[in-house]
């Protein structure tokens, strides 16, 4: 019986702390990656703010297609009219 509480006292001094440790070296990057990826989330968030207008530049990329079309004709007429 004693032989039992010796066991016992061994684990409670020698697995204990060392699952403690390594529970330890698990959890300080754990909550370390959770620190940047909340950080990695916010400013991707303010990004997106930034990103709004970019679907407006497909009408913009049409309206000076149509401008160059009309310029090119315009300065054709006029050096036909010289």
């Amino acid at each position: 019986m004693w032989l039992w509480w010796i066991g016992n006292v061994a684990a409670l001094l020698v697995v204990v702390p060392l699952v403690v440790l390594l529970a330890n070296r698990v959890i300080r990057p754990a909550v370390e990656i959770s620190k940047y990826a909340d950080d990695i989330l916010e400013h991707g968030v303010l990004l997106t703010q930034n990103l709004e207008p970019v679907p407006v530049l497909a009408d913009t990329v049409g309206l000076v297609d149509g401008i160059t079309g009309e310029s090119v004709r315009y300065v054709t007429a006029l050096h036909q009219a010289i």
